[in-house]
C-alpha cells in the first residue's frame, strides 16, 4: 500500500464536514488519513452565528487543529468555495505544515492586495435574480454588503446541488446554516504574504458546469495568481464531492502524491 497521507477538507459557505462524507470514506478506504472540520457556527459546532462575530472567530477550529500537528507533519489542505479565503490563512501561519493547498472551485486570493477583493469581485459579476431565494442579512445597513448568508432550498436544487442526487439535495436542505461574510475582515491589508502564504505549493482543481462560481470566475483568479498546476473534474457542478466523489478522490491522492 502506497504511504498514508493526511488530507485536511475545508468547506464552503453554510455547509460543515458533514458535505464531504463521500470524499471521506474513499479517501479513509484507499489508506489515508482524513479530518473533516466544522468551522465555527457550522455543522454541528455548538456556537450560534451571533457569536461568530469575527473570521478569527470562524476560523478557530482550522487554525487550533493546525497548531495541534507535530512539526513533522505535512497535510494535503483542500478548501472548496469560500474555503479557499480560510485555507489561506491556513497557509499564512502554517507554511511548514502544509505539502499542498487545493483550491476546489474556491475562493483564491493574491497576497498582492486584500482578499476582499475576491470577494466584492465575485459580487460584481452575478446579477441579483440568480441568488434566488438565498437570505442576507445586513447588520451594517442596506447601503453596506451583506453580513451573513444563507443558501435557499431553490437556489441549490437549481445552482449549487444541480448534479448531485436527490438525497444529497434533501441532506444540504436539513443541514446547511447561515454564514458569516466578514467583508471588513477580508479587506485588510498584509493578511498574506509571499514569504509564507506564497511558499507553498497551490493547485486549483475547476469545476465544469458550475453555477455557483462559474468558470470566468475560475479562470480570472488563476490568472490572476497562477498555480503550480490545475485540474478540472468535467461534468461536476459546484458541490463536487458530492456529485463526483470518486473523480476527485482520485485527483486528491495523484496530488499528495505528487507533492508530499
Amino acid at each position: 500500500m502506497e504511504s498514508t497521507k493526511h488530507f485536511v477538507l475545508v468547506h464552503g459557505s453554510c455547509h460543515g464536514a458533514w458535505c464531504w462524507y463521500k470524499v471521506v470514506t474513499l479517501l479513509k478506504t484507499a489508506g489515508h488519513h482524513v479530518t473533516a472540520l466544522d468551522l465555527g457556527g457550522s455543522g454541528v459546532d455548538p456556537k450560534p452565528l451571533e457569536e461568530i462575530t469575527s473570521i478569527s472567530d470562524y476560523l478557530q477550529p482550522l487554525m487550533e487543529f493546525m497548531a495541534s500537528l507535530s512539526h513533522q507533519e505535512k497535510v494535503i489542505l483542500i478548501g472548496h468555495s469560500y474555503g479557499g479565503l480560510c485555507i489561506s490563512l491556513a497557509m499564512e501561519r502554517f507554511p511548514e505544515k502544509i505539502s499542498v493547498a487545493v483550491f476546489l472551485t474556491a475562493y483564491m486570493p493574491n497576497y498582492k492586495s486584500s482578499p476582499g477583493i475576491l470577494i466584492q469581485e465575485y459580487f460584481k459579476g452575478i446579477q441579483v435574480e440568480s441568488l434566488m431565494d438565498c437570505q442576507f442579512t445586513f447588520n451594517q445597513g442596506k447601503e453596506k454588503p451583506p453580513t451573513s448568508a444563507l443558501f435557499g432550498p431553490e437556489f441549490m436544487k437549481d445552482k449549487a446541488y444541480r448534479h448531485c442526487h436527490p438525497e444529497d439535495l434533501e441532506l444540504a436542505k436539513l443541514l446547511v446554516r447561515p454564514s458569516g461574510i466578514f467583508l471588513d475582515d477580508w479587506s485588510k491589508e498584509n493578511m498574506l504574504t509571499e514569504e509564507k502564504y506564497g511558499s507553498v505549493n497551490r493547485v486549483f482543481v475547476q469545476t465544469e458546469e458550475d453555477e455557483v462560481v462559474k468558470e470566468e470566475f475560475q479562470m480570472w483568479m488563476i490568472e490572476n495568481y497562477p498555480t503550480r498546476e490545475v485540474k478540472l473534474i468535467p461534468k461536476s457542478g459546484h458541490m463536487v464531492m458530492l456529485s463526483k466523489p470518486y473523480e476527485l478522490s482520485l485527483v486528491l491522492q495523484e496530488l499528495a502524491d505528487k507533492y508530499s
